[in-house]
């Protein structure tokens, strides 16, 4: 039998901090505040769908992590203008410093543990649901990570 579902304004309402925080994290304070638009607009045409009430919040994450690797995806294709060529863009971030950028460059999976573990604080149990993976992946991806940063922020 299928659960009742809060209004999606109250899901909203509960899930964006941590959303936010998890896609600056994921792409870049300049970026998140599209792919977080992205996020609650794929969230809200596939609510009538949500069939677990209990995890709306995992489930709010997980698109978020989907929308993150899209918006990867697409800036990995973009064009380059061959006549003059940009710079490489460095991830800049004012308000948290090079955590925040040393995070940012971390393949997407270490990325990903990384930021579910120690930045949202979510269990090993609870990122292996997200990451769609096993534990023992989890704490692997999340300890390579972790020691990627302590190399680069000294």
């Amino acid at each position: 039998m299928r659960t009742r579902l809060p209004p999606f304004e109250s899901v909203l309402e509960d899930t964006r901090g941590t959303v936010y925080r998890y896609l600056v994290a994921a792409v870049g304070r300049e970026h998140a505040d599209d792919v977080f638009q992205e996020t609650y607009l794929a969230a809200l045409r596939a609510y009538p769908r949500c069939t677990e009430a209990a995890r709306l919040d995992r489930w709010v994450l997980r698109i978020a992590s989907r929308k993150a690797i899209d918006h990867h995806r697409r800036t990995a294709r973009a064009p380059i203008p061959v006549a003059d060529p940009p710079e490489p863009a460095a991830v800049t971030v004012e308000d948290a410093g090079e955590a925040v950028a040393a995070v940012a460059e971390l393949p997407q999976r270490q990325r990903d543990a990384v930021t579910y573990r120690h930045v949202l604080g979510l269990s090993v149990a609870e990122t292996a649901e997200l990451m769609e993976c096993s534990p023992e992946t989890v704490r692997a991806n999340a300890y390579q990570g972790l020691k990627s940063l302590k190399g680069k922020i000294a």
